[in-house]
């Protein structure tokens, strides 16, 4: 589902547009490109430690600024110190400080320093973007809260890069667009909101940022955050790298350093908001059943192959049946318990359709297929199923 998540989000960003390329970043980078970004700087959790029980928070994260939340302790904590989050370790055989590197804490610094290589390979003029999925590490103080806070998450980040006068609109379009994304893959509207950041919430080179928030048990949590970064990153790399990062229009004969729109979203988080939001329980026949109404694209397998019984005279067609299916669709091929039994497990976990190869089929060479969420049930040839599947699930 991870997968389905993120190729669901690159078939939008990149796949469906012509002015988006998309790019394989190196996860390693010398002490340079951090140096540049501000990430040796800034990028860094106030830490304080319980003179009590030794254990470690973050000062910002403290229900009470005053009580330790480990041992209970009052007024047991040690000064405010600054503890970088990235992860840094040695390249090449010899230690030493020429040999230092960082594991990336996001994936946009990679977009930026190839600025310059996809505009002139590509042959793109702004407005442009630039997409990247992938791991980030940050070495979290306190991980927790389940998917929210790990060492290492993966990323859906994409640079979108401006003529400076257009950079507003294009932050509402990218608003506008990127909400919509969640709604149309199932997630309903009253569990997803869009909250425009504060003045003093912004960074320092944001004009504007937008969440995109999900309400989970515990409250709303983001999901993806949309900002306007100006033109800060490539003016910064620029300044550190002595290489200039700008465009130059032929046509008009201007040059400037374009701004940045940047979607950033979580993949594993998306993930879990598709997952809680596609849950349901519904009252069938006087039994509980269970059912993933995830979208189809983001559901695991679309189809399961179920042949009716065990018997040898019906495996044989179920298996043709399945190897059929297999080149157009991720399948399940299930033949244990009764049919009802496997159906519920196909609607637990949200597989759109069942194809149900019964003794009929031996006969008039056609198969049942069970669409989930209604539970109806249509007979089709098997010379037309792989027509009637595309058709019905539209990917």
């Amino acid at each position: 589902m991870l997968r389905n998540v993120k190729d669901a989000w690159w078939r939008s960003m990149v796949q469906l547009r012509s002015d988006v390329v998309g790019l394989d970043a190196a996860i390693l980078s010398p002490p340079q490109v951090w140096e540049a970004s501000g990430h040796l700087e800034n990028f860094s959790d106030p830490l304080v430690d319980c003179t009590e029980c030794k254990t470690r928070h973050r000062e910002d994260q403290l229900d009470d600024p005053d009580t330790c939340p480990s041992c209970g302790n009052s007024g047991t904590f040690t000064e405010a110190r600054a503890f970088n989050l990235m992860f840094k370790t040695q390249a090449g055989p010899v230690e030493g400080a020429g040999a230092e590197v960082y594991l990336r804490p996001e994936t946009a610094q990679g977009m930026f320093i190839n600025f310059k290589n996809v505009l002139e390979t590509s042959r793109k003029k702004p407005p442009f973007g630039i997409a990247q999925m992938g791991k980030s590490f940050r070495n979290e103080i306190t991980p927790g809260n389940f998917v929210f806070r790990t060492r290492e998450f993966e990323q859906m980040e994409m640079e979108f890069f401006v003529p400076p006068e257009e950079a507003n609109d294009w932050y509402e379009y990218w608003i506008r667009e990127r909400h919509q994304w969640y709604l149309d893959l199932g997630i309903p509207e009253e569990q997803i909101r869009l909250r425009p950041h504060d003045d003093d919430e912004l960074s320092h080179y944001s004009s504007g940022t937008s969440d995109v928030e999900f309400l989970f048990p515990w409250g709303w949590g983001e999901l993806e955050g949309i900002a306007n970064r100006g033109d800060f990153d490539l003016i910064q790399h620029a300044t550190h790298s002595g290489q200039k990062l700008e465009y130059f229009d032929q046509g008009t004969g201007e040059r400037y350093v374009p701004h940045c729109i940047e979607p950033a979203a979580g993949a594993t988080r998306s993930m879990m908001a598709f997952l809680m939001a596609a849950y349901d329980e519904e009252q069938v026949n006087d039994d509980t059943r269970t059912v993933l109404r995830l979208h189809p694209r983001l559901a695991p397998y679309k189809i399961a192959v179920l042949p009716l019984s065990k018997k040898d005279t019906l495996l044989p067609k179920a298996e043709e049946v399945l190897k059929m299916l297999q080149p157009h669709f991720m399948c399940d091929y299930d033949i244990t318990q009764a049919i009802g039994k496997r159906y519920r497990r196909q609607d637990e976990i949200g597989t759109p359709y069942c194809v149900t190869i019964d003794f009929d089929s031996l006969d008039d060479d056609a198969v049942t297929v069970r669409e989930r969420d209604s539970m109806n049930q249509e007979r089709v040839p098997t010379s037309d199923l792989v027509n009637y599947l595309t058709q019905q699930l539209a990917l």
